[in-house]
C-alpha cells in the first residue's frame, strides 16, 4: 500500500511538472539571469542571502545511484533541465557537450536532468538515451527526474530549459531560463569561475 501511495505521489508530481513546461516551445532567447544587488552606498553592508545546501538521491540515465555528493567533485557544476519534446533544449545540448569536454573536470562540470523521464519510464528513456547520443551530449551525466530531484531542485522550474549553476557545497547560485549559444555559456562559466 505504501509503494503503491508513493508511486502516486510520483505520477502526481510528474503531471504537475509536465504541465507546467509549456514554456518550452515559446522561448524569447533572453536567457536572463536572475541579478539583484542594490547599490550599497549609504556604507550599510549587504549580506548575500544563505542559500542551503541541494540534496537528492536520483538514478542517471545509465543507471547508476547519484546523489548531491557530485557537487563536490567540481567548483562549479552547471545543471541543465531539458526535455525530450524542448527544440531549444536539443539545439543547445551539442555545446554543452563540447563545453563538458573542455574544462578540467575539477574546474566544471554540467549534469543534465531529464524533466520528462521518470524512473521506470522505459520508453521514454530509451528516446532520451539516443538524443543523448545523437546531439554529442553523451560527455555528461543524466540524471532521471524522481521525488527527491523534483523537491530539491525542480519546484519552482516553470519551463525548459532552465539552467542552475551550482558550487562546489551544491548552493544554487544563479538560475538561467532559456538557451544559449555555445559562447554564451561559456562567458558564463567564466565569469563563475573567476570568482
Amino acid at each position: 500500500m505504501k509503494k503503491r501511495k508513493t508511486v502516486l505521489m510520483l505520477l502526481l508530481a510528474a503531471a504537475t511538472f509536465s504541465a507546467s513546461l509549456s514554456g518550452c516551445g515559446a522561448d524569447t532567447g533572453s536567457g536572463e539571469t536572475a541579478e539583484s544587488s542594490p547599490d550599497a552606498s549609504d556604507g550599510s553592508v549587504e549580506l548575500e542571502p544563505f542559500t542551503p545546501p541541494v540534496t537528492f538521491e536520483a538514478v542517471s540515465a545509465d543507471g547508476e545511484t547519484v546523489t548531491s555528493d557530485i557537487f563536490a567533485d567540481s567548483r562549479l557544476t552547471m545543471v541543465n533541465v531539458w526535455a525530450t519534446y524542448c527544440n531549444p533544449c536539443l539545439m543547445e545540448m551539442p555545446y554543452l557537450g563540447e563545453l563538458a569536454a573542455e574544462y578540467s573536470p575539477e574546474d566544471f562540470q554540467i549534469i543534465g536532468i531529464i524533466s520528462d523521464v521518470m524512473e521506470g519510464d522505459e520508453d521514454t528513456l530509451q528516446t532520451a538515451l539516443s538524443l543523448i547520443s545523437e546531439t554529442g551530449a553523451d560527455t555528461y551525466t543524466h540524471l532521471l527526474l524522481n521525488e527527491s530531484l523534483y523537491t530539491a531542485m525542480l519546484t519552482d522550474v516553470t519551463a525548459v530549459p532552465t539552467t542552475f549553476f551550482v558550487d562546489s557545497e551544491g548552493r544554487i547560485l544563479d538560475t538561467v531560463l532559456g538557451s544559449k549559444e555555445k559562447d554564451a555559456w561559456k562567458e558564463l562559466i567564466d565569469v563563475y569561475l573567476e570568482e
